[in-house]
């Protein structure tokens, strides 16, 4: 458990450094369970959800070594997981089954957990398992697959980013050619093919709508640096857009944020990218609309953070969530600060502006704790944050001290 006391804070100043991605980095951490040789992964972060997986990989019969951020990963004779509770912890566990049953022609895994902020099934990765000639039979509580994998074309009736990751990591080694239709977009998609090709395998069209894959019969081991973690990124601008400071985020990516960075502009705050980094000026004051949607669309781990941009605007800003249908729980810690939330459906109404006053609140899952930490810095007076769950930790290495750096006052205590 954590809890966080937070001070009203006017102005952000300074720089960071972005970390690598946690959506990144855990696909390419169960990319390992391909190959006996080693992967190397550089500038991992230090977050709960990387030793979760750790645990779980471990669980898999994967050797490991960490040195640093430096992770060194290698899975001589897999095997599927026997400790069902570390897999109901977090959603990216469900990753370990195409790789599982790619090599060793057998998978069982418990269903995933995570955030409670929907339903988020695995119906579309099994879809995918069966496409690939997999047989499937789900028990309570887990499923299991089995079977020598070939090729095969799969639609995704959703651009699932999770499924697309899955199948890819199955058709790596499958017989024959998979093509995969409606694929997820996301830069974390690009980010696990290029690990993949450099590991042997042949995959071409990432970042499309369609990816198509030959299997290879074995793959190898590599070293690969993950890319930046845009949604860390897009939550310090966040940050400094509702102060009248000047901040600089190094080790980024803009072209993979578009969609963030124009909501940003629209708020009136200055964006200048560099070959330095980027570095956002001024204070957000104008109303925004988002509407989350797959990529190259607004990010839905962005939308709880907008929002906590948005009770600094003046006027009415429009949230629609067309992804999650459970992801504004954090809208109703914010009324607590005195922030004015309507909710209809998957509408929330923010009338920004107003004074909002420090009191007790509730981290409610990953994105939406982060949230609650940059609204409890436009609060005045002091804000306690509490993360009984420990949410934020998961996805963003020491986000306290990142903003302490840039002149906030954020305690925490364990």
């Amino acid at each position: 458990m954590a809890t966080y006391r937070i001070r009203h804070c006017e102005q952000l100043r300074g720089e960071v450094i972005i970390h690598s991605a946690k959506n990144a980095v855990l696909p390419l951490m169960c990319a390992c369970l391909l190959t006996r040789e080693p992967l190397i992964l550089e500038h991992v972060p230090n977050l709960t959800d990387v030793q979760t997986l750790l645990d779980i990989l471990a669980d898999c019969g994967v050797s490991m070594r960490r040195d640093g951020n430096t992770l060194t990963l290698w899975a001589e004779e897999p095997k599927s997981p026997a400790v069902t509770d570390l897999l109901s912890r977090m959603r990216a566990s469900v990753l370990v089954m195409g790789p599982l049953l790619a090599r060793t022609g057998y998978a069982r895994v418990s269903l995933p957990g995570g955030c409670a902020i929907g339903q988020r099934p695995i119906d579309l990765h099994l879809k995918g398992m069966e496409a690939l000639g997999a047989q499937v039979q789900l028990t309570p509580g887990s499923v299991t697959l089995q079977g020598k994998l070939r090729g095969g074309n799969i639609y995704l009736d959703f651009p699932s980013v999770g499924a697309t990751e899955n199948i890819l990591l199955a058709a790596a080694l499958a017989d024959g050619v998979t093509r995969i239709e409606n694929a997820a977009k996301e830069p974390e998609i690009v980010d696990l093919c290029g690990c993949l090709v450099q590991m042997g395998a042949g995959i071409t069209g990432a970042g499309s709508g369609t990816i198509t894959v030959e299997g290879r019969e074995s793959l190898h081991g590599c070293t690969w640096r993950p890319i930046p973690d845009r949604i860390e990124a897009g939550t310090i601008l966040c940050a400094s857009a509702m102060t009248e400071g000047s901040v600089l985020l190094r080790g980024i990516r803009a072209d993979q944020m578009q969609a963030v960075l124009f909501k940003l502009a629209e708020t009136g705050v200055t964006l200048r990218d560099s070959p330095a980094g980027l570095r956002l000026t001024g204070r957000g004051s104008q109303p925004i609309q988002v509407r989350t949607l797959a990529y190259p669309g607004f990010p839905t781990d962005m939308q709880a953070p907008m929002m906590a941009l948005a009770l600094r605007l003046r006027g009415t800003s429009v949230f629609m969530e067309t992804i999650f249908e459970n992801r504004f729980m954090h809208a109703r810690e914010m009324v607590r600060l005195g922030a004015n939330i309507r909710i209809e459906d998957r509408i929330a109404l923010v009338s920004g502006g107003g004074m909002l006053s420090g009191t007790t609140v509730s981290s409610t899952d990953l994105r939406g704790g982060a949230a609650m930490m940059l609204a409890g810095l436009a609060a005045e007076g002091e804000t306690i944050l509490r993360d009984p769950a420990g949410h934020i930790a998961r996805g963003y290495e020491d986000l306290p001290g990142m903003l302490g750096s840039l002149g906030a006052d954020i305690v925490m205590e364990v």
